[in-house]
């Protein structure tokens, strides 16, 4: 018997204060049995630092990465169905940024694993010839920390200031300073 995905709901207030950006997010995740609650949050995480101020070029969606393996974590198609964003989560395969970077007129990684430098080191000779690609590092302490916000409801505040991500939820508040390891300057995606 297939083991059954786990339904979270997020109610995400998000303020950054760096980019004057405001949004309220009602959004329902479904959590791979094989997907951990810190992984779970940086997708949401990258969500919410990435949907679009309107829809004009399409929505940002979650993919289904883990269910399906040429999918990213998420993704953005314009209404003509352009693939506008592919969004990945972890340390993909070269291979696997290359192709995406041909197809999507922007890619964007989120690592955060204590390894993530020598992923990087693997990788980054290979990749020095795409142009629509950004890679940041989310740092492992603070990540395995947002594992403790995670509920089946959850009320979460988000807030970017001085690039500082500060989440608060339940009580709790951890703080992430993301690292770019490449691509091009400002914002987060």
């Amino acid at each position: 018997m297939a083991l059954k995905a786990i339904i979270h709901k997020a109610s995400v207030s998000f303020s950054d204060l760096d980019q004057n950006v405001y949004r309220d997010h009602e959004v329902t995740l479904a959590r791979h049995p094989s997907e951990t609650e810190e992984r779970m949050l940086v997708r949401l995480l990258a969500w919410v630092l990435n949907v679009p101020e309107n829809n004009d070029l399409g929505t940002l969606e979650f993919g289904k990465d883990l269910w399906e393996s040429d999918e990213p974590a998420l993704l953005q198609n314009d209404l003509t169905g352009l693939r506008m964003h592919e969004i990945e989560i972890g340390q993909p395969e070269e291979k696997r940024l290359v192709r995406a970077c041909g197809r999507s007129k922007q890619v964007t990684v989120y690592c955060y694993s204590n390894n993530a430098a020598a992923w990087w080191a693997g990788v980054t000779g290979k990749l020095a010839r795409v142009s629509n690609l950004r890679v940041w590092q989310l740092p492992a302490d603070p990540v395995k920390a947002l594992a403790a916000l995670v509920d089946r409801a959850m009320t979460l505040q988000i807030t970017v200031q001085e690039g500082i991500i500060t989440v608060d939820g339940g009580g709790k508040s951890v703080e992430l300073t993301p690292v770019r390891l490449f691509g091009a300057e400002g914002g987060r995606s």
